[in-house]
């Protein structure tokens, strides 16, 4: 079975998800023309390869021009992904997590799921960094996703509401159930789209699964620079139950 073992020994978002999926070998160009579907505009794609601490990793980020001040709550975001000319299971993933998100953030704040907003430009932020997620996986036929311990950082954050303690309260809602620990870097590690990626998507976060047996690593670039790699380790890899098949294939002269 295709497998994706994330190591988030530098905390995960979804931009750094998206490079650590570009890294691994989803193409540039389909994942433009994938993204160019959505019904948004009023921002650019950055694409490059960069360098934490001597690794070299896939940069990927939204670059957002200027928008209204003025808010997408939920049922809009969903209706913009509904009416894309997207792949259905993209849709159906994509829009499952923005509502594992949502619901995350209307327990921290005490108010009904549709009442939730995102900002404009972070909604765009975040459109983005899910749906190309979601298309990557799927392009590269990623079946199961397990996940490391996640390092959140410590400290506080800046946000719309306010200074908050990392994790941010809707992540910390996000990662109930998940394995995770401050780490010693004092800054937010894991974003609320990172947290609602893992928290949606992953099959398993008890670390790497004892059949796993990696291909191809790939690793996605955090904006950050701190004392240790920012990056987002994605490893491409099969289940031994895979291998096992393959390899009696291989005895038994069948492709």
């Amino acid at each position: 079975m295709r497998a994706l073992y994330l190591d988030c020994f530098a905390g995960i978002s979804g931009n750094m998800f998206v490079g650590a999926l570009l890294d691994l070998g989803v193409p540039e160009e389909q994942l433009r023309k994938e993204l160019a579907k959505l019904p948004i505009g009023g921002y650019d794609l950055v694409i490059k390869k960069v360098t934490k601490l001597g690794i070299q990793a896939t940069y990927f980020n939204v670059k957002l021009g200027w928008f209204p001040r003025k808010y997408r709550y939920l049922p809009d975001i969903l209706e913009l992904i509904n009416h894309a000319p997207l792949d259905e299971q993209i849709k159906v993933k994509s829009k499952h997590v923005f509502c594992r998100l949502a619901e995350a953030e209307a327990k921290v704040h005490g108010i009904a799921v549709d009442k939730v907003h995102f900002h404009e430009i972070g909604a765009v932020d975040t459109i983005v960094d899910i749906v190309g997620t979601v298309f990557g996986l799927r392009f590269l036929g990623i079946e199961q996703i397990f996940a490391s311990k996640l390092y959140t950082g410590k400290g506080f954050v800046k946000c719309s509401h306010g200074v908050m303690p990392i994790p941010a309260p809707a992540t910390a809602e996000l990662l109930r159930g998940i394995p995770y620990e401050p780490g010693e870097i004092e800054r937010e590690m894991v974003t609320p789209t990172g947290a609602a990626l893992v928290a949606t998507l992953c099959t398993n976060t008890q670390g790497m699964p004892t059949d796993f047996v990696s291909e191809k690593n790939g690793y996605g670039a955090g904006t950050w620079d701190v004392k240790i790699p920012n990056t987002l380790r994605a490893v491409l890899g099969v289940t031994n139950v895979q291998v096992r098949i393959e390899q009696r294939k291989n005895t038994a002269g069948l492709s």
